[in-house]
């Protein structure tokens, strides 16, 4: 019988309320590896109810004792870690060393969390006024959520969880329905530790279970990552109903590409932004700006390394580029593929209808590069989310950066060059919230917060970070 996923709600492992139930897949096999319960309105509450029972005693617990969980946990993980990232690889289609390198930013995560304590500190003026000091206290909230997306299903929930509950916080945790099985290890991790019942819940379930944990009246705050027309709504509805929310979105992230730049070194390091994790991370590179007459080496010489990728199912050693999470996301994607041909891009390199030997049902997209885009193409501006990567031209260094500023996202762009002033130029000048230099996934350590502006990032505080 297939395995059926239960809810985590006060220590224990509970069966959902509801009787529906939908197929978690591996999308490179097509297996239906467990089923994961449509959930309901009464599992939040009861989720939520729980994690407000365990609040005061949690609360109270010594901030050095909360964090010595952190340390058990960080070490559960360590001990597991290949058995993570196996399961990222079955529910996600990772390769294994994307999958690896998830869990290890995940495990860096839990490795702040721990340091939390140094950092959670209020501060003190003396003689405010006349015989009167002031002093301002960092205190715990109360219960706090966390919406987490397919697309790492292991590292975004450790993003927010490991902080959250040293900081005195309880925590409900609502994984993507596609990818739940990596939460629930992590669940099943934090259970033998002891931990305090209904310290951290878990509940699964789609739209409606989300809408129930944005909107419970002793939800403190939400925080999601996921797409763009979603982080819209969930920003809206979380602060609709008073809660604090940081709500990170989709992406358009450009990289630009100085004719003075290492044409070999800029290409390997495109082709892991752009095909890493099969271009399904909001950090991907889709957009290549090749600058004056870097322009035609640059395109040879991505096609060759593209050309060159092997794909394959993760879980063999010598793949490169696994899988997209479904067949739906193929479809779309190569739809959107096709959509851009018909506006006149060049496929010069197309992974439409790509299969893989012994896996000739997967959900295979092979990289793709279309040249001769232009800014007012659909491929240009919207979100494909998938391993495909746009050309265009820029005449000189003024008119990338119009480029990169004309796209309504900005979670992201990078630029290859070795000009000093070029470098603090783009850093200075480009309205994104992650810039890279000669680095192709300018990604934010645990430690500094995730960056996004404009329609990449809705609230005022940005997941990861003090």
């Amino acid at each position: 019988m297939t395995h059926r996923l239960k809810q985590y709600i006060g220590g224990e492992w509970v069966s959902s309320t509801s009787d529906q139930y939908t197929p978690v897949i591996n999308p490179a096999t097509c297996d239906v590896l467990a089923e994961c319960p449509v959930g309901s309105l009464e599992d939040v509450d009861l989720a939520v109810k729980a994690a407000v029972a365990a609040f005061d005693e949690w609360r109270s617990t010594p901030i050095l004792s909360r964090a010595q969980y952190m340390y058990r946990y960080k070490q559960v993980l360590e001990d597991r870690f290949e058995d993570l990232a196996r399961i990222v690889v079955e529910e996600n289609g990772k390769t294994r060393d994307e999958a690896r390198g998830e869990v290890r930013r995940g495990i860096e995560s839990v490795d702040f969390a721990i340091g939390v304590p140094t950092i959670a500190r209020g501060y003190k003026v003396e003689d405010i006024s006349s015989g009167i000091d002031e002093t301002a206290e960092r205190q715990p909230l109360g219960v706090f959520s966390a919406i987490t997306p397919f697309n790492f299903p292991m590292m975004v929930p450790l993003w927010f969880l490991p902080t959250a509950i040293v900081l005195g916080n309880t925590f409900v945790l609502k994984p993507s329905p596609q990818t739940p099985l990596s939460s629930e290890l992590l669940c099943e991790l934090l259970d033998e530790l002891d931990l305090p019942e209904g310290v951290v819940n878990m509940v699964h379930g789609g739209k409606d279970v989300s809408t129930a944990v944005m909107t419970h009246p002793d939800m403190v705050g939400v925080s999601f990552v996921g797409s763009t027309p979603v982080a819209k709504i969930v920003y809206e509805t979380a602060a609709k109903h008073g809660k604090r929310v940081q709500a990170q979105g989709g992406a358009k992230n450009y990289i630009v590409v100085m004719p003075d730049a290492d044409l070999g070194g800029s290409g390997r390091n495109i082709m892991g932004s752009a095909y890493g994790c099969a271009g399904q991370r909001c950090l991907a590179g889709s957009v290549v700006v090749a600058v004056g007459d870097s322009y035609a080496p640059l395109r040879d010489e991505l096609v060759r390394q593209a050309s060159a990728l092997r794909v394959g199912y993760g879980l063999n050693e010598s793949t490169q580029m696994g899988t997209v999470i479904s067949a739906s996301a193929r479809e779309r994607i190569e739809r959107m593929i096709s959509e851009g041909v018909a506006e006149g891009a060049q496929p010069v390199l197309d992974g439409r209808s790509r299969q893989v030997e012994g896996f000739e049902n997967g959900s295979f997209v092979g990289p793709t590069i279309l040249d001769g885009v232009t800014p007012q193409m659909s491929v240009a501006r919207d979100e494909i989310f998938g391993p495909v990567l746009s050309i265009m031209r820029a005449a000189d260094f003024d008119e990338a950066v119009q480029m990169v500023n004309s796209s309504r996202y900005g979670n992201a762009a990078s630029i290859f060059t070795s000009s000093g002033r070029h470098a603090r130029e783009f850093k200075y000048r480009i309205n994104a919230g992650n810039i890279g230099i000669n680095v192709g996934v300018a990604a934010a350590t645990a430690s500094f917060p995730f960056g996004g502006k404009k329609d990449s990032f809705f609230g005022d505080l940005h997941g990861q970070g003090p």
